[in-house]
């Protein structure tokens, strides 16, 4: 009787491993959009535009890029021609350029595409460039405060370093940062969900990490490093870009849009910036930059 009992205690068991099988759920497949990453900045460089297609929700494999379209940035006077790098498909660059602070930025993107009457799809997005601070008297690295800093990774404890930087805001509270961080000439935030968003808010008109700051108990770190990372002589940059604030509205959807698994993942309706409705997705953006450099010493 005890022989059986043990028997049928391990049926249920048994069952969940012989009945294991694979559940593909069958999602309806809409017609591939064209995917936007561009942005353009008041620095002197050769600034980016990239174009992709959508792919389906169980794809593996690379991304089909956009080859052959039309890229141009205008401000309504001048216009910036962007080439399709030979090398890089789908990646358009434009002439070493810079933009203009408080102006606004005509994103122009003409996709081939034979369904369409004239051979094209026209896309296009509107950005302004908001000002920014001319400069930033110092960027230290230093372990986390926590007395004066409000960040919750106190968790992290001294297995890490904090970046911090200091500089009169504007008195704008609308503005808000994107920090760009190099390391030795290494852009370590070289994707949107790895950036940190800060906006400034109630803290306009303040020196940032300044006496004010600190008497409230407020720090705004922009970026971490884990302390065995970081070596002695390792140069450290960061680029404070003000972007728009719809903008951070958008990398927000993107860091919340989990959707690598069906059953797990929440599904969403990422918020885009190109038009015409349902053609693209995706973000055009115009930033000013200001940048601070520091050396790390133990």
């Amino acid at each position: 009787m005890k022989k059986l009992i043990k028997i049928l205690s391990l049926m249920p068991l048994l069952c969940c491993f012989a009945c294991t099988e694979d559940v593909v759920i069958d999602l309806e497949e809409g017609s591939p959009m064209i995917v936007v990453e561009g942005s353009i900045t008041d620095q002197m460089k050769q600034h980016e535009v990239i174009l992709s297609y959508t792919a389906n929700f169980y794809h593996s494999g690379d991304i089909e890029m956009v080859r052959g379209a039309k890229v141009s940035v205008t401000d309504g006077v001048d216009t910036i021609r962007f080439q399709e790098d030979a090398e890089k498909k789908g990646h358009y660059f434009s002439e070493m350029v810079a933009g203009r602070r408080n102006t606004l930025y005509r994103l122009m993107v003409d996709v081939p595409d034979e369904t369409e009457e004239d051979g094209f799809v026209h896309l296009f997005a509107e950005s302004f460039m908001k000002n920014n601070v001319d400069v930033i008297d110092s960027i230290a690295i230093k372990p986390f405060n926590g007395v004066n800093d409000t960040t919750p990774a106190v968790i992290f404890g001294d297995t890490i370093e904090w970046l911090y930087p200091y500089f009169q805001s504007l008195p704008d509270p609308s503005i808000v940062y994107m920090p760009m961080i190099w390391k030795n000439d290494t852009l370590l935030t070289d994707t949107l969900t790895q950036r940190m968003l800060i906006p400034i808010a109630g803290y306009a008109g303040y020196y940032v990490n300044g006496p004010e700051m600190l008497q409230k108990n407020k720090e705004i770190p922009i970026h971490y490093f884990m302390r065995s990372k970081l070596h002695n002589g390792d140069r450290i940059r960061a680029d404070l870009q003000s972007v728009p604030m719809d903008f951070m509205y958008y990398v927000y959807s993107l860091s919340t849009s989990l959707g690598s698994n069906p059953m797990m993942g929440a599904p969403t309706n990422l918020i885009t910036n190109i038009q015409p409705a349902g053609k693209a997705v995706g973000w055009f953006y115009a930033a000013s930059v200001a940048s601070a450099e520091t050396v790390f010493q133990e």
